[in-house]
């Protein structure tokens, strides 16, 4: 059974923290240099369109997990 406090954090919105906003343009940023290199060798077709989708969903899941880690939710840094 998942932990209740799991699921509140799971599904309740995360305000960014002033520090994490560069860490989420990081992973934004290098996942997109990663897509236009997938973008650029991988032929037209399923593979490709899965292998972009697939990089999408690390780079919503890194920045989840930013956001829902930290220790202290009453008070930004």
């Amino acid at each position: 059974m998942i932990d209740l406090e799991d699921l509140k954090n799971r599904f309740t919105y995360h305000e960014p923290w002033p520090n994490d906003v560069d860490k989420f343009e990081t992973i934004r940023r290098i996942a997109l240099s990663y897509a236009t290199v997938i973008n650029e060798l991988v032929p037209d077709g399923a593979e490709k369109t899965l292998s972009v989708t697939k990089l999408e969903e690390v780079v919503f899941w890194a920045n989840a997990g930013i956001a829902r880690n930290h220790e202290d939710h009453s008070v930004q840094e």
